[in-house]
């Protein structure tokens, strides 16, 4: 019991809470101001996993794959076919929801003047094993746009570490770990850009 309560204490040192981090690094989110809706699109070229970002998502997917399928043939493939199916169906639906509630603009708008690019560069999946647990988080960037020229960027705004975890524990899934991420992600850049845009 006492190397137990010493392994989880040592965690604690080695996975440390998260601060989320929004930041503006081009441009203006000023034309935002009055708008109604703003339309989001995603993206997840050159995506990097894992907590220094070290590997690349073809790489995690074809270890975890592999290793998953060995313990209990067909698993790894599923959750190969999750990996990808979750972004259209929980996490961007997640950011969607959050951001168009703090930002006070629809998302789904027919014809808005401006685009929001979400581009993750960074995905933490982290763990939750009962005993002890690393929140997942991911890092991006939030173009937006001109919807009519996606050429012309108006503002680039950076998320680092959006946590990604079940407040009561119950986290087990990758794919609700990072479902929370978006959210909070989704989140964040709306009530950065409200903020901004009330100095």
């Amino acid at each position: 019991m006492k190397k137990l309560v010493m392994l989880i204490l040592s965690l604690a040192f080695i996975f440390p809470a998260f601060s989320q981090k929004v930041r503006l690094v081009e441009g203006s989110v000023a034309p935002l101001k009055g708008q109604t809706a703003i339309a989001v699109e995603f993206t997840y070229d050159n995506l990097k996993i894992g907590m220094r970002g070290k590997e690349t998502e073809a790489e995690y997917i074809a270890d975890r794959k592999q290793k998953m399928n060995e313990k209990e043939a067909g698993k790894g493939d599923k959750w190969a076919v999750a990996w990808v199916a979750d972004r259209k169906d929980r996490f961007e639906p997640q950011f969607r929801e959050l951001c168009s509630k703090h930002a006070e603009m629809t998302t789904a708008g027919s014809n808005p003047t401006y685009t929001m690019i979400f581009k993750t560069t960074q995905t933490e999946p982290g763990f939750n094993v009962g005993i002890t647990r690393m929140p997942a988080f991911i890092n991006g960037e939030a173009l937006i746009v001109e919807t009519a020229n996606k050429d012309k960027v108006v503002a680039r705004i950076t998320v680092e570490r959006s946590p990604g975890r079940d407040a009561w524990g119950f986290d087990f899934d990758t794919g609700t770990r990072l479902q929370e991420a978006y959210a909070k992600a989704g989140k964040e850049i709306a009530q950065f850009i409200v903020k901004q845009n009330k100095k």
